[in-house]
This record gives structure tokens, C-alpha cells and sequence, in this order.
């Protein structure tokens, strides 16, 4: 037994092999080991914590998802944090005599460090506050859009529709204005611009456009909020502008771009169903002299062509959407 023990304590024997030393300390291939050892244990151990928070979190319903995620990142933290200390103290360091080592950090963090310790604080806010959770649909003032996929100690991940993701910094949502598309309720209402020529029948284009909405399935049809409306809003150069103001389904909200896309072709297809005019820039011309047999070659032109126009546009077949289908 004893030959066994000397020669296992020989096989190991180069863990006892100094490294380094530090004052008094003398760090060893065996400390490092165990510093090692003791970090991927305490990982270990974070990861089975925030699962069982899940767990206890997916039983209790009054708990909400936002809290659920701020909870488990807050344990992580403090998890990790008191295991490494646990393992730098394993190795025999004094930890009071970090006092002249966090000075030093501290005017490194004065100088250099400034963005990260705000970014690292950002987060640790955005993870306490209700204003940012993971799943919201965002759009920030750089211009960026998308969903919030995780909000971690230095940045936040936030996919875009086109599903690239974008590392953001946690500052920026502190700093910043921030438009959360999602933050209390996920139905929204959006408003479609389009004109029509002057002398156009208003009720007509209230028809055809109402007709339009019904036809997008991202359309809301419950009575929980206002149906469909179509208001005339400005009496243009060379138009009537109208908006259809509309409430989305919840799944529609995070494709702004689709739905909106979606909308416009329903409009203009409902309009050249109903033979309305959608106008272009135009100025009208005045002329002092004129030829009669000019005038009546123009006119019966004029109607040839608004004839041909009418009888097209009764003869086209309705084209198929694509933006309706992009949910």
C-alpha cells in the first residue's frame, strides 16, 4: 500500500511544480488546476440553477417571461462571481490584498474602460426595468429593427426581419430612444397613405378601400377594436390623399415593411378595380389660340384612349399578393 501511495504521489508529483509566485503564494500546476476545476463547477452548478428557476417559473403562470430572464441572468452573475473568488482563495490569496489591484483597476476604468463599466451597468438596468425584455419588437434611433433575442452584461442581440442579427450596445438602449413596438400590448394600429385624382367619389374610394383591408389577412375583425377607416387628410397639388387606418393582428406587428406592402397592393389593385384614378404630377396649360379641327382630333383621342383604359382594366385578372402571405 504504501509503495502505492509513493508511486502515485510520484506520478503526480509535477502538479507541485512552481509556476509563479506571488508575495508569499507560490502558484502551482495543481492550484491552476484547481482554480479550473472549481470555475467549471460553479458553471456547471449556474446552469443547473437557472434551469430549475425556469422550471419552478413555468408552474407558476403569474410570473412574467421578462421576469423569468432577468432573474436567471442576476443568478448567473452572482453564481459565477462568489466562484471565483471561492477559487482564487483555494489557491492561498490573500484577497484583502486586492485593495491596491482594484485602485489600479479603478483609474484603468477612469481612462479606459469608461464604455464597457456603462455598457456592463446599461445592462444590468435594462434587466431590472420593465421597458426591455427579450421577444419585444424594437426600433432604435440609428435606425435598426428588429426583435430582441438576449440582452447580455455588455450588449443586447436584436434580430432584424431578415433575420440578421445585430450586436447593439446596452448603452445605446439607456442613452438612446428606444421605440418598443411590443412593450405593453401587441396589438397596433398603422395608417396607409395613398391618393386619388380630384372629382373622384369619395364613398367610392371609401368602398374600394375598405374592400382592400378586408382582403389582407393581417387585418383585425374583432370587435375589440375600431373596424377599418378611411380618411381624407389633404387636398394635394395633383391628389386627394387619403389613409386607411387599420388594426393589425398581433403576428402581423413584427413585419412592418410586409404588412405595409401587403396593404398597398390590395389598395391599388381595389382602386383599378373600380376605375379610380391614381394621379401623377401634372400642370395645366392654357392656350390663347387654337384650331377647331385640332381640338376635335385631341378630344375623340382622349376617349379612344379612356375607353381602351376602361375595358383593360374590367378585363385583368386579379393579381395574387405576396406580401399577404409573408407570415
Amino acid at each position: 500500500m504504501e509503495q502505492f501511495l509513493a508511486e502515485t504521489k510520484h506520478l503526480f508529483g509535477w502538479l507541485q511544480t512552481e509556476l509563479v509566485k506571488v508575495g508569499e503564494t507560490s502558484i502551482t500546476y495543481g492550484s491552476i488546476f484547481r482554480v479550473v476545476l472549481i470555475l467549471v463547477v460553479t458553471y456547471i452548478f449556474s446552469r443547473l440553477l437557472q434551469n430549475a428557476l425556469r422550471r419552478i417559473a413555468s408552474y407558476r403562470k403569474s410570473m412574467a417571461q421578462s421576469s423569468v430572464y432577468a432573474l436567471t441572468r442576476i443568478t448567473h452573475y452572482v453564481v459565477m462571481v462568489i466562484g471565483a473568488l471561492i477559487a482564487v482563495s483555494s489557491v492561498g490569496i490573500d484577497l484583502t490584498k486586492f485593495a491596491i489591484f482594484a485602485s489600479a483597476l479603478g483609474v484603468g476604468v477612469g481612462f479606459g474602460l469608461q464604455n464597457l463599466i456603462s455598457n456592463f451597468t446599461a445592462g444590468i438596468m435594462l434587466l431590472f426595468e420593465k421597458t426591455l425584455k427579450v421577444g419585444d419588437f424594437v426600433e432604435l434611433e440609428s435606425g435598426v429593427t428588429g426583435e430582441v433575442k438576449e440582452i447580455n452584461i455588455r450588449s443586447t442581440i436584436v434580430t432584424t426581419n431578415d433575420n440578421i442579427d445585430i450586436i447593439v450596445p446596452n448603452s445605446e438602449f439607456v442613452a438612446g430612444r428606444v421605440t418598443n413596438w411590443t412593450m405593453r400590448d401587441t396589438l397596433r394600429r398603422i395608417k396607409i397613405g395613398f391618393g386619388v385624382a380630384y372629382g373622384t367619389d369619395k364613398e367610392l374610394v371609401r368602398k374600394a378601400v375598405l374592400e382592400a383591408a378586408d382582403r389582407v389577412p393581417h387585418t383585425l375583425n374583432d370587435d375589440s377594436h375600431r373596424p377599418p377607416q378611411v380618411w381624407l387628410t389633404e387636398f394635394g397639388d395633383s391628389s386627394l390623399n387619403f389613409e386607411l387606418v387599420v388594426w393589425l393582428k398581433p403576428e402581423a406587428v413584427n413585419r412592418p415593411s410586409a404588412v405595409k406592402a401587403a396593404f398597398m397592393w390590395e389598395i391599388h389593385t381595389s382602386l383599378e378595380e373600380h376605375g379610380i384614378e391614381i394621379p401623377f404630377p401634372q400642370r395645366d396649360l392654357h392656350i390663347r389660340s387654337w384650331s377647331s379641327d385640332a381640338r376635335v382630333q385631341t378630344e375623340s383621342l382622349s376617349k379612344t384612349q379612356a375607353k381602351k383604359s376602361s375595358t383593360a382594366s374590367k378585363s385583368k385578372k386579379r393579381p395574387e399578393n405576396d406580401a399577404a402571405e409573408e407570415l
